[in-house]
């Protein structure tokens, strides 16, 4: 029997859509006919680039900064969500309900807080969006980092921060499931669309089989689709993630290196 590691790591709350990722992952390797490695072992980075990754997902910026030529793309998620379509999705710029700011404009020289800076959702779309909006190649006064969306979230309602960019997926499945983790925020305004986040493989395996059991898994488990809002994985390539490269290149024309 072949062998392979097989994680979905990227979205992992509310509680149910790991739950659900986990038996979409079962479903996928039984129909494939894989025995699963162990990869608790394995930094995230690891397991991108490990040779005997059969399946998992990655963030699409990195996927062009970091893992270009290096990995195979399998597809991306169609989401059944607020704030996505066609494959696509964007992030929500959030702040404090009882903030008076209402434009971005207002939130120049303010405390920024990203995920991390090399996040597509938290850092790339956010600095495509205020790019236009910056003097002097900054926008933000002070930038924090915090971990994970849900950090941002968290350190926004605490008054740690006044702006934050939040994957719409994210906040879509906790609108949709934990409504106290969005509660007092609001959303001022949306990025650019990207695609959503990439599943991938290594180079050589077969990502149309794999593909194929995704999406069978998919119709073999209803309750696990619905959970994830997930009706299809479409076929994807790295050209389709260029435009979060374009992102890049427009914002740095524009002055803005970096947040």
């Amino acid at each position: 029997m072949l062998q392979g590691f097989a994680e979905l790591q990227m979205y992992v709350a509310p509680e149910r859509v790991p739950q659900a990722q986990e038996q979409w992952l079962r479903r996928v390797l039984a129909r494939l006919d894989v025995e699963r490695l162990d990869a608790r072992a394995l930094e995230l980075q690891a397991l991108w680039r490990s040779s005997r990754l059969l399946l998992t997902q990655t963030c699409g910026y990195p996927l062009m900064t970091q893992l270009r030529g290096q990995v195979q793309v399998v597809g991306r998620p169609l989401y059944q969500l607020p704030n996505s379509a066609g494959g696509n999705h964007c992030s929500l710029l959030v702040a404090r309900a009882d903030d008076s700011r209402q434009r971005l404009e207002d939130f120049r020289g303010g405390h920024g807080l990203l995920n991390s800076q090399d996040s597509n959702s938290g850092m790339n779309l956010l600095r495509h969006t205020l790019a236009p909006l910056q003097q002097n190649g900054r926008f933000f006064a002070h930038v924090s980092l915090t971990g994970g969306h849900r950090s941002s979230l968290a350190w926004i309602k605490a008054g740690q921060g006044d702006l934050a960019a939040i994957d719409s997926v994210t906040f879509d499945y906790l609108a949709r499931d934990a409504s106290e983790e969005v509660a007092g925020l609001k959303v001022i305004g949306r990025t650019a669309a990207g695609p959503c986040l990439p599943y991938i493989t290594r180079l050589g395996a077969d990502a149309n089989r794999i593909r194929g059991a995704m999406n069978r898994a998919l119709l073999d488990l209803p309750q696990v689709a619905q959970a994830l809002a997930i009706s299809e994985v479409l076929p994807a390539s790295e050209a389709d993630y260029q435009v979060l490269l374009d992102y890049q290149d427009q914002a740095r024309a524009l002055g803005l290196h970096s947040l």
